[in-house]
């Protein structure tokens, strides 16, 4: 039984009954094997983005879209697990020197500069001014913060290091909004 939450990829085509079970069991094989059985996409995404980098799982790539998170490993099994549909996941990597280009962000590729250092964030809605978060923040080891805002608005993003600042206008209403953040440089 497929848990709450999962949504496992088909593949178009023909195909028996016995087939499609098939690619539902290597769906639950995946998650299981990763220790994220009883997982939905927003605990998987924050359990990744904390680790370590040494200690991410080098045979698994976990993808962020706009509304889902995608998991697939070597052996070619897929997973697709639904973001909440409140909920809009944003990983920023804030830099001074360099940076990547991305627009989905990969919770066990993606790579940013400033790695475990502390950052001041503030998102304000831009329609209605509300401070939607304002603190410090400590970076992950792969040098990004993650941000969960709510889905259907746009905000300004700013974030402080030292005496460095930059700031970046942020929607989270599209299906192919950014949630990698990698344009957002600290002068």
């Amino acid at each position: 039984m497929i848990g709450a939450g999962l949504f496992p990829l088909v593949i178009a085509g023909c195909g028996t009954r016995g087939s499609k079970r098939a690619s539902v069991s290597s769906n639950e094989d995946l998650l299981l094997e990763h220790g994220f059985a009883d997982a939905g996409a927003h605990e998987i995404i924050d359990r990744l983005e904390a680790l370590p980098v040494a200690e991410r799982p080098q045979d698994l790539i976990a993808s962020v879209t706009p509304t889902s998170l995608q998991l697939s490993d070597d052996s070619g099994r897929e997973a697709e697990l639904p973001l909440p549909e409140d909920q809009f996941y944003l990983s920023v990597a804030p830099f001074v020197e360099t940076t990547h280009e991305c627009a989905f962000h990969s919770l066990t590729t993606c790579r940013g500069e400033l790695r475990s250092r502390e950052v001041a964030v503030r998102v304000v809605d831009s329609g209605s001014g509300e401070v939607l978060e304002e603190g410090t923040r400590t970076s992950h080891d792969n040098g990004f913060l993650g941000l969960w805002l709510p889905r259907g608005i746009t905000t300004e993003l700013t974030c402080t290091l030292e005496d460095y600042t930059g700031a970046a206008s942020i929607s989270t209403q599209a299906e192919d909004d950014l949630t990698c953040l990698t344009s957002l440089q600290l002068t």
